[in-house]
C-alpha cells in the first residue's frame, strides 16, 4: 500500500494506490464553505428573525449543582450565526486545512446547536433547555451504536462486509434478557456476547468459507435473527415473561473522583458496566488497529489479502477471529437495550440501530474514532427528537421521529465527501 500526502497545507491532495483523491481539493472545499454558509444563514435568517423575546434559558449540571444560563435569545442566536458565516467565508477563501476540516465542522455543528437550543427555549412551552440532560439521554442512546460500529469496523478492515450487526445484536438482546432472568444480569451480559458471536460465527463461516455473496448473507441474517429471537419470545417470554423476560438492570457504578467533575462527572462516569465495557472497546480496538503487530496484519488483509498471505499472514484465519470478535462486541450492544436500560426484551427491540451503527462506519471512513463520532452524533440526533417533542409540542411527531434517520442519510451522503473502504472489503479470498 502506497500513501503519498503532501504538506499540511491548505487542502492536499492524496494519492492512494495510484488513484488520485481529489476529496479536499478545491471543489470540495467550496462546496464545504457553501454548507457551512447555509448552516449559518438558517441560523440567522430562519432562526434569528424568529426567535422570540426575551431569555433563553439553558440547564447546565444537575441536582445541588445545577446551573440555569439566562442570556438574550436573540443575541445569542444572531451572533452565532454571524459566527457561522465568517467560518465559511474563511473556508471558501482559504480552507481550513485537511487536518483541522473534522474540527470545523464539529464547532460549526456545536454553534448551530446552541443556537437552536437557544431558539427553542423561547417557543412552544418556553421552559428551560436541560442541556445536561439531553446529553446523558444521547449517551444512553449512543452506546449500542458505538458497539455496533466497533463491530462494524473489526471485520470490515478485515475484509469482510458486516451487514448482519442489527441481526447480532438483536440475537445479543433476546440472549441477555433470557439468561439474565435466569441466571442474573452479569451472566446476561456473558449470555448476549456470546449470542452476537454465534450470530458471527454464521457470518464468518458462509461468507470466508463458503464464499456466499457477503450483503446478501448480512440480510439474510437480519431476517433469521428477527424470525427467531420473535419466535422465542412468543414460544417463552410473551406467556410467563416473570419467568423468563425480567432480567435485574446492570447497577450503575460512580467512579470514585471522577463522577464529582462539575458537568462531565455524570455524564461520562456514573453509568452501568456495559457503557464503562464501551470506553475501553473504543480504546482497545483503536489501538488494536494501529499499535499493535495484530492492527497492522488486519489492515494488510482488509487491502491486499494476496500480498499479506504471501508473507506469511494467516489471511482466513485473521478474518475468522476478527468477525468473531467484532460480532461479539455487537452482542454486547444488544445485551445494553435488555440489562443495560429497558429491563426486558420486545420483537425488534434494536429497531434498525444496526443498520444506523453500520452507516456511522461509512461515516467514520472505517476509523474507530471517526465511527464513534458519527454514532454519537446519531444517539444526539435521537435524543433531540425525544425532548423537542416534548418543548414544542405543536410541532409535528413524525417529522421529529425522522431526525435521527435523517441524519444518517445526509451524513453518509454528503457531508464525509468521497469515501474509500478498506481495498477487499467483501472479497472472498482464496488460498492458491
Amino acid at each position: 500500500m502506497t500513501i503519498i500526502e503532501a504538506p499540511d497545507q491548505g487542502e492536499p491532495d492524496v494519492v492512494v494506490h495510484g488513484v488520485l483523491d481529489t476529496s479536499h481539493s478545491g471543489p470540495t472545499r467550496l462546496v464545504r464553505a457553501a454548507v457551512y454558509g447555509a448552516v449559518g444563514l438558517i441560523a440567522l435568517l430562519a432562526l434569528g428573525l424568529t426567535v422570540g423575546a426575551g431569555q433563553a434559558r439553558l440547564g447546565i449540571g444537575s441536582g445541588s449543582d445545577a446551573h440555569v444560563l439566562a442570556l438574550s435569545g436573540k443575541v445569542v442566536v444572531l451572533t452565532l450565526g454571524a459566527v457561522i458565516l465568517a467560518l465559511a467565508g474563511y473556508q471558501a477563501w482559504q480552507g481550513f486545512g485537511r487536518r483541522a476540516t473534522p474540527y470545523v465542522a464539529g464547532v460549526v455543528a456545536l454553534l448551530f446547536l446552541v443556537a437552536f437550543l437557544a431558539w427553542v427555549s423561547l417557543h412552544g412551552i418556553k421552559a428551560t433547555v436541560d442541556v445536561q440532560g439531553l446529553l446523558q439521554n444521547a449517551i444512553g442512546l449512543s452506546v449500542p451504536l458505538v458497539l455496533g460500529a466497533m463491530a462494524g469496523v473489526m471485520c470490515e478492515r478485515s475484509g469482510v462486509i458486516n451487514v448482519a450487526i442489527e441481526g447480532q445484536m438483536l440475537a445479543g438482546a433476546w440472549a441477555a434478557a433470557f439468561v439474565g432472568t435466569l441466571a442474573g444480569s452479569w451472566f446476561g451480559l456473558v449470555g448476549g456476547v456470546a449470542a452476537g458471536a454465534v450470530m458471527g460465527l454464521l457470518l464468518a463461516l458462509f461468507a470466508i468459507k463458503f464464499m456466499v455473496n457477503q450483503v446478501v448473507l448480512g440480510v439474510v441474517l437480519n431476517v433469521l435473527a428477527a424470525g427467531l429471537t420473535g419466535f422465542f419470545f412468543d414460544a417463552f417470554m410473551a406467556n410467563d415473561a416473570t419467568r423468563y423476560n425480567q432480567p435485574d438492570l446492570l447497577r450503575e457504578w460512580d467512579v470514585p473522583g471522577l463522577s464529582h467533575i462539575p458537568f462531565l462527572g455524570p455524564l461520562l462516569f456514573s453509568a452501568n458496566a456495559v457503557v464503562y465495557l464501551t470506553y475501553v472497546v473504543i480504546i482497545a480496538v483503536d489501538v488494536i488497529l494501529f499499535r499493535t503487530r495484530w492492527g497492522l496484519r488486519t489492515r494488510a488483509v482488509g487491502e491486499h489479502p494476496r500480498a499479506a498471505d504471501t508473507v506469511g499472514i494467516r489471511v482466513l484465519a485473521l478474518r475468522y477471529r476478527n468477525v468473531l470478535v467484532g460480532s461479539a462486541i455487537a452482542g454486547l450492544g444488544g445485551a445494553y437495550f435488555t440489562i443495560g436500560s429497558v429491563g426486558a426484551f420486545s420483537k425488534n427491540i434494536t429497531s434498525g440501530n444496526g443498520f444506523i451503527a453500520l452507516a456511522a462506519v461509512i461515516f467514520g471512513r472505517w476509523s474507530p474514532r471517526g465511527a464513534t463520532a458519527a454514532a454519537l452524533l446519531f444517539g444526539f440526533a435521537s435524543a433531540l427528537n425525544t425532548r423537542l417533542s416534548i418543548l414544542l409540542p405543536s410541532a409535528p411527531t413524525d417529522l421529529l421521529a425522522m431526525l435521527p434517520y435523517v441524519a444518517t442519510i445526509v451524513a453518509v451522503a454528503g457531508l464525509v465527501g468521497k469515501v474509500r473502504a478498506p481495498g477487499a472489503d467483501g472479497e472472498p479470498y482464496v488460498k492458491q
